[in-house]
Formats: structure tokens, C-alpha cells, sequence
């Protein structure tokens, strides 16, 4: 693996003694690994089959949430597309992580904070992903129509490609889109969102501090990210805690809240199977 590595430092101009190339947890998506050399420590991601953009819409992420100076991320060191000789990689900081149980209180501070970062529009200004799947993006007045048309009707689109999203779960599925401005809000605050937050796409840095990790950014209402936040075990009370310290959420959190939640057992669906489709059906007999 040493020689595979060696290329990917030379782009940072770094070739200096490389000490060791050790996998680690990189996700189902991509190779990871943790590269020590006399220079420094690189968390390193490589992809051969990476649709196009896929790590670039990953940098343009950390890049954008590091520029509100709200919540830390692993600084960028370089990004490559795949080429005709060449696989797709990401070259980032390597954070060594710790298990402080207290600085959950500042991730919920410092997300709120990064939530007051607020925009003209709702979307994003180019396309992305979620985990392997391409999200198509744009930027719109009405929050109801993004997260209609670019976000439901997306995985609308993958699940009746796959088979997965047909019959009864279909059709209510389209009634609900269809009358989406009845559960949630068309002007919300346009927020940074990261996207993808969930317990393993945060770290806790060797100072206690939070680092964001993988982000899908969007903008769009909070909601929607403290709802994912939710869905599969949910965060320490001292988290939300300490997000209402800084920002509370209007009472009305808990009605839109299956509605977002929707999303992304979607997403799991169309990615996992059915496995996630009895909490999708549950969602929708609840509306529909």
C-alpha cells in the first residue's frame, strides 16, 4: 500500500519517510487510511469507482462550514478527482480522537451556532451526494418546494427504479409531497445544515473539541438536521440541552419532526432495502 500512498503525498509535496499506512474505518464507500511520515499525520480516503465530483462535494462542505468559524473540521489538504490513470482521493487532517463525554454540551452549542449562519435561499448551489447516491441540487425561494422536488422526489425517483417504492407505499408517498405545506414551514431560517449528522460522522478531538466529519450540506430548515439527529438512538440529553441554550426550537419541532425523519429512512431504504420500509410505511399511514 506504501506505493499507492506515495503519489497522493507527492501532490502535497510531501516525500519525506513514510512510518506506516494503517487502514481504518472509512465508511462502505471508500478505502481509508491513517498515514504517519516525518512531515505529519494525513487521514487519507481513495475510491476508484467515485461518481465524478464525489470527493469535491465533500471538500466544498468541510470548506464552507470551516468558513462560519462555528464548529471545527479536518482541514482540506487535497482533493482529486478520478482520472484515466488515476483513482479519486482526499487528503484531510488527522484528528486523533478521544472519548470526552462533556463535549457534547459544545457540539450542540457550536451546531447551533453554525444554524445561525443563514442564507438568501434554500438548496444548494451545486449537486452533491448522500452516502452513494447523487443528490441533484438547486437554489429556491420555498423550502416546501426544495425539500419536495429535489429531496422526496429524488428518492421517489431511486425507489421506484429499484422496485422498492411502488402500490399503496407509492401513492402515499405522492399524496403526502402533494400536500407538504400543510406539515411543514415554506420560510423557514435558511440555515448551513451538515446534512448527514448522526453519531458517526462527528469526532471528539484530543482537546475535547468537536470535529464535523462527512458533511451533505445543505440549506435548509434546522429542523431537519436535529431530526436526523433523532432517528437512530439520538444524542446525549446534554446535546439538545445545549443547542436550546443557544437557539431553541419552536415548539412545533415535534410535528415536522417524522416528516423529515422521512427523508432519510429513504435514503436507507433505496441504499439498504427493505429493512427500512416498515418505518417508512408507519410514517406515511401517520399522514396519509
Amino acid at each position: 500500500m506504501e506505493q499507492e500512498i506515495k503519489p497522493i503525498l507527492a501532490k502535497l509535496d510531501d516525500h519525506s519517510t513514510i512510518h506506516s499506512v494503517r487502514p481504518v474505518s472509512g465508511g462502505q464507500i471508500n478505502q481509508a487510511f491513517k498515514v504517519e511520515t516525518d512531515r505529519g499525520c494525513y487521514f487519507i480516503k481513495t475510491n476508484d469507482q467515485a461518481s465524478a465530483n464525489f470527493f469535491s462535494f465533500e471538500k466544498i462542505g468541510l470548506e464552507r462550514i470551516a468558513s462560519t468559524k462555528t464548529i471545527a473540521v479536518p482541514e482540506v489538504y487535497y482533493c482529486q478527482e478520478t482520472t484515466e490513470n488515476e483513482s479519486a482521493f482526499l487528503v484531510l487532517e488527522w484528528i486523533e480522537e478521544t472519548n470526552i463525554t462533556s463535549a457534547y454540551t459544545r457540539l450542540g452549542e457550536q451546531l447551533a451556532s453554525l444554524h445561525q449562519h443563514t442564507h438568501a435561499q434554500y438548496g444548494l448551489d451545486v449537486d452533491g451526494f448522500l452516502g452513494t447516491l447523487a443528490q441533484p441540487n438547486d437554489q429556491t425561494d420555498s423550502w416546501v418546494d426544495y425539500y419536495k422536488n429535489y429531496r422526496l422526489q429524488t428518492q421517489l425517483n431511486y425507489g421506484i427504479d429499484q422496485g422498492i417504492i411502488q402500490g399503496n407505499r407509492r401513492k402515499k408517498l405522492e399524496k403526502l409531497m402533494n400536500k407538504l405545506s400543510n406539515y411543514i414551514p415554506d420560510e423557514p431560517a435558511a440555515s448551513l445544515l451538515h446534512g448527514d449528522l448522526w453519531s458517526g460522522n462527528f469526532l471528539i478531538g484530543s482537546n475535547g473539541q468537536p470535529y464535523l466529519v462527512d458533511p451533505a450540506i445543505l440549506v435548509g430548515d434546522r429542523a431537519f438536521e436535529l431530526a436526523y439527529t433523532e432517528l437512530f438512538g439520538g444524542f446525549p440529553a446534554d446535546f439538545y440541552h445545549a443547542y436550546d441554550e443557544v437557539w431553541p426550537l419552536a415548539k412545533e419541532y415535534t410535528d415536522v419532526k417524522p416528516i423529515y425523519q422521512l427523508f432519510y429512512l429513504l435514503v436507507h431504504l433505496n441504499i439498504f432495502g427493505e429493512h427500512y420500509g416498515r418505518s417508512v410505511d408507519e410514517i406515511l399511514n401517520k399522514y396519509v
